[in-house]
């Protein structure tokens, strides 16, 4: 699953890779938790024909999907994934899936290791991010919900899948990644049903992530900063006497 992300490149950085015809001001976000506003990608009106001009504009929506046909959000589950084998069938993404997908730009997202109960051993944060830095896409839904009283809050969810390899040690999901290649045919809902993008919502590549052993502080959602993405470096017992050299040192987990 995805339950915690960060978004910490400039504004003017994310204009540039993301494609986008403008991009107000925001600080740097090191972790957002569900509930929160997040920045989507979406699909912009076409520009005139010979224009070099993007078409892709920026929107917030509230993390946790909403379909359009719930009466009370209250009383309707959080959503704050999509499993991307299902997302296509299922009611609560199907027309999300056909017509609102976007994309959700991260610098990198947070799991949790949690060893079975037998082990006895406390679950361990890992903050995973490309290894070769700069923003990831992630596939993204967005729908509208609309209340008796005419108001509109816009809502969103970040598809996942199996994880690769590399996180399938951490955890058993990972979010759908999206190439900059592909980021036209993703954000495409005019002509690209959702079977033609089926074959993107696929694990990364084995080396595209790498993960980083941090603190348990990203739990709360009240730590905001920097150093949520400190490596975590423990250092191990010392040596009782008698044994060698170099058997006590510090380590990452």
């Amino acid at each position: 699953m995805c339950g915690r992300y960060a978004l910490t490149l400039t504004p003017e950085e994310l204009k540039e890779i993301l494609g986008l015809l403008e991009l107000g001001a925001f600080p740097a976000r090191y972790n957002i938790a569900p509930t929160q506003p997040i920045l989507v990608v979406v699909s912009g009106q076409a520009q005139e024909r010979g224009s070099n001009l993007p078409d892709r504009r920026a929107v917030l929506v509230r993390w946790g999907l909403t379909p359009s046909w719930v009466k009370d959000p209250k009383e309707f589950p959080l959503l704050i994934n999509a499993r991307a084998e299902t997302a296509i069938g299922k009611a609560s993404f199907r027309a999300a899936m056909r017509h609102r997908r976007v994309l959700v730009p991260a610098s990198g997202f947070y799991e949790w290791h949690r060893p079975s109960k037998e082990r006895n051993e406390k679950p361990q944060a890992y903050w995973i991010r490309p290894r070769r830095g700069g923003v990831v896409a992630f596939a993204g839904l967005m729908e509208t919900w609309s209340s008796a009283d005419g108001s509109e809050v816009d809502t969103g969810a970040i598809l996942t899948t199996a994880a690769n390899a590399s996180i399938a040690t951490i955890h058993d999901r990972m979010p759908v990644v999206i190439k900059p290649e592909d980021f036209a045919r993703w954000l495409d809902c005019k002509s690209q049903e959702p079977r033609d993008v089926a074959d993107l919502m696929q694990p990364t590549d084995e080396d595209f992530f790498e993960a980083i052993p941090v603190a348990d502080k990203v739990n709360k959602v009240a730590n905001m900063g920097a150093d949520l993405q400190t490596p975590l470096v423990v250092e191990t017992p010392q040596k009782p006497p008698g044994k060698k050299a170099g058997d006590g040192q510090l380590s990452l987990f």
